[in-house]
């Protein structure tokens, strides 16, 4: 085996574990094509519910210059579930003398839903190199009612800030991925959209490529003062299928806070396909909390 060929079996995988952390990084410059499946269970008045939810996520980077990307990351959710609602679970407000009141649906629910949920779509500005050896983003987030049920969206239009900040050093990473979204438009009787989502997180990825993973995706529904806090660990492999680099993960899940009917516990499967584009710099690599 001559010199040149021994120094290319040896970068090899130095390159393919620094694509591992790349896909973990929510603003790296890589497109990826993550299919994350979500079991939800023990949920609704009388705990014998389930959801699944499979949430497509592409995310297209786009080059702005020589100093910034757009990283184009959405969220489309199909969802399947199953005694989560019992009776009337609708609520919507209505305007009485000026001031807004909750009232129940006395529509049928069902026992099933089915269908698209509301569509998440965020819009990042990074800069390429990162910032005092922090990488950061922020930018718009939008909120579109596109669920084809009603108990599986909220039929409101909704937008407001979201931001990244996160750090690498070795096999760590760690930061925090936030956004707040306010409804402007949509249904009149639905009730208004007012929650902050807020996602620490913490990961290690081996030479091996694998990856070990904790965070939390919390959110609080400011209309509720109500926080759900379900802490999620995984770990994750990047392998190779012909050429294609593809990652597969598992991952399990505690609701350690939520409202009544909140589930209590889930189960997530996530494979991810991966389309490496030329020229990111590897101090952009970082490992991503979804």
């Amino acid at each position: 085996m001559d010199a040149l060929s021994a120094a290319a079996q040896e970068a090899a995988p130095d390159q393919a574990a620094d694509l591992a952390k790349k896909l973990q990084n929510p603003v790296a410059s890589l497109i990826s094509f993550p299919l994350q499946s979500n079991f939800d269970f023990r949920i609704g008045p009388s705990d014998d519910g389930w959801r699944y939810t499979l949430n497509i996520q592409p995310v297209i980077p786009i080059s702005i210059g020589s100093d910034w990307n757009l990283i184009v990351r959405t969220i489309i959710p199909y969802i399947h579930q199953e005694d989560v609602f019992k009776g009337s679970a609708l609520i919507f407000e209505e305007d009485i003398d000026g001031v807004p009141v909750e009232v129940t649906s006395a529509r049928p629910l069902g026992h099933v839903q089915d269908g698209l949920g509301d569509i998440i779509q965020s819009f990042f500005f990074s800069p390429k190199e990162p910032v005092a050896g922090w990488i950061l983003a922020a930018g718009p987030v939008f909120f579109y009612p596109s669920a084809t049920d009603p108990l599986l969206g909220s039929e409101k239009w909704g937008t407001g800030p979201t931001g990244l900040i996160l750090k690498q050093t070795g096999g760590w990473t760690y930061g925090i991925l936030a956004n707040q979204i306010w409804s402007f438009a949509g249904d009149a009787e639905r009730r208004s959209v007012n929650a902050t989502f807020l996602q620490p997180f913490i990961s290690y990825t081996t030479k091996t490529k694998t990856t070990f993973g904790l965070n939390t995706e919390s959110t609080y529904n400011w209309n509720d003062n109500q926080w759900t806090v379900p802490l999620n660990v995984s770990v994750s492999q990047l392998l190779r299928i012909g050429k294609l680099p593809v990652s597969l993960a598992v991952g399990g899940r505690y609701y350690a806070e939520g409202p009544s009917g909140a589930p209590e516990w889930g189960l997530r499967f996530v494979i991810t396909l991966l389309f490496p584009t030329g020229g990111t710099p590897p101090a952009q690599s970082a490992p991503c909390p979804n």
